[in-house]
């Protein structure tokens, strides 16, 4: 497929699964589906599949989201309801099998809770004096919909958003021309301290329609004291998107010394641990790790008031939603909440219609999305045996075009390196990058990916969702 974006750099992307494999990782997969891995998975369901990169308990059978799932029956029948353990896909029903299982539940109805702001907002002049015909204008323009009780009409320009000096100096500094639609509706909504969800495609700018709100939330509370959580919470499924959100945090927090760390599964846990006892304002975590240092008390979230779930469709197909549950447990009922995804399928709004309260929604593009619509997708059926002849045509193709980088996903991390390997035989020099990869190799191969000019990447789907590029010019 191919994607025209009208800048100077674009992106390929082919995708090599094979569809012998029943499903996106769960072969037959018993419990309740294949997408995650089943119970029972068949012998090559979802067998070396990458989908749990921090220990999430499948929705559908099996705790680890894929990975060797073909094991799910050996160890254990029904988990937590079907759902998977905190650890492996042990069964059984004790306690402390289950995730956060040695976290205990706050009554918080029994707790007097000292009050916090979290309406910030001051309309900008323009914004008041702007007609209701201008602002459906702006959101037809931009296929705005909103739902929801007393919608603020979006900031147009960056100086509508009331944000203050040092940040209007970065947003200038990184050279943004205006805001994009996530932002310009998604910034008043957040900074008057309602509930959100936003239904948006992957790089639409949510990351920021999210930090900058939560950066003014952080500087209008009490100073955090020792032994104190987070002011600030954000889940996101995989390392790489954390690591993303991190980014965006440092750019614009260092100025006014809000502090963050990012905490994630498949690195080591002291220095983490260390960077959570010393104090943050935000802490970006994967669901799995942040149980782990919960239960350790390494950490608490009695001071979060503000909690974002970014990525949160992906989330749950990665078996997440036990974790989440335990999480949003520990943190005040009065707290605000953003909720992000690309997709809007029923699981994702039972979680909104659960633990956000009178929200307001927000979706760019179709009411229905479900991928970006800048994107011409084309499907190419073949045999086995032809995929690695038509890739090597395809990829002479893409490198006749100028400064076009080129993803190829492949099922399994076994596939990535076979298929990295034919590249190479071929004449071009890829990258690979699945679970198997240390957290020091994947960030060197993102690294060198980001500056290539025209690069080729290929991965297992730890990639496929939040990895910062550029133009999208898509084949597959």
């Amino acid at each position: 497929m191919k994607i025209g974006s009208g800048t100077s750099q674009a992106i390929s992307v082919v995708n090599m699964y094979d569809d012998r494999r029943g499903g996106r990782g769960g072969g037959r997969g018993g419990s309740r589906g294949s997408r995650g891995g089943g119970g029972r998975g068949g012998s090559r369901g979802g067998r070396s599949s990458d989908r749990s990169q921090d220990r999430g308990g499948s929705r559908f059978g099996s705790s680890r989201g894929g990975r060797d799932s073909g094991r799910g029956s050996r160890d254990g029948g029904r988990g937590f309801g079907g759902r998977g353990g905190r650890d492996d896909f042990r069964g059984g029903n004790f306690k402390n099998d289950q995730p956060g299982g040695n976290l205990r539940k706050i009554r918080w109805d029994t707790i007097t809770l000292t009050p916090f702001e979290k309406n910030f907002y001051v309309p900008h002049s323009n914004v008041q004096t702007r007609s209701q015909t201008e602002v459906e204008a702006y959101r037809s323009q931009h296929q705005i919909t909103v739902k929801g009780r007393d919608v603020p009409s979006p900031s147009m320009y960056f100086e509508e958003g009331g944000f203050p000096d040092y940040a209007m100096k970065e947003i200038l500094k990184q050279g943004f021309p205006h805001p994009t639609p996530i932002q310009a509706q998604g910034w008043p909504i957040a900074l008057s301290g309602r509930d959100l969800v936003g239904i948006a495609q992957t790089g639409s700018g949510k990351t920021l329609a999210y930090i900058l709100p939560a950066i003014v939330h952080i500087i209008n509370q009490p100073r955090l004291l020792r032994d104190e959580g987070p002011i600030v919470l954000v889940l996101a499924p995989t390392r790489e998107l954390a690591q993303q959100i991190q980014q965006v945090a440092n750019d614009f927090g260092q100025s006014v010394q809000v502090r963050n760390t990012c905490i994630f599964g498949g690195a080591p846990k002291g220095p983490q641990g260390r960077c959570l006892e010393r104090g943050v304002e935000i802490v970006i975590a994967t669901p799995g790790r942040l149980i782990d240092f919960l239960e350790k008390e390494t950490t608490n979230l009695r001071r979060c008031t503000y909690l974002v779930l970014d990525e949160a469709d992906r989330m749950l197909d990665m078996g997440f939603e036990p974790q989440i549950r335990k999480i949003i447990e520990q943190i005040r009922p009065d707290r605000q909440v953003l909720m992000w995804s690309a997709t809007w399928p029923k699981e994702v709004q039972n979680l909104a219609e659960e633990f956000l309260h009178d929200y307001i929604q927000i979706n760019i593009g179709s009411l229905s999305l479900s991928a970006n619509h800048n994107i011409l997708q084309i499907v190419d059926v073949c045999e086995e045996w032809e995929k690695n002849e038509k890739l090597v045509t395809l990829l002479t193709e893409i490198s006749s075009e100028e400064e076009t980088k080129t993803i190829v996903f492949a099922e399994t991390k076994r596939r990535v390196d076979e298929i990295q390997k034919a590249i190479s035989r071929a004449g071009w020099r890829a990258l690979a990058i699945h679970g198997d990869k240390n957290q020091q190799d994947r960030d060197y191969v993102l690294n060198q990916f980001r500056m290539s000019t025209g690069g080729i990447l290929v991965a297992t789907d730890v990639a496929a969702r939040g990895l910062e590029a550029h133009a999208c010019s898509v084949y597959g």
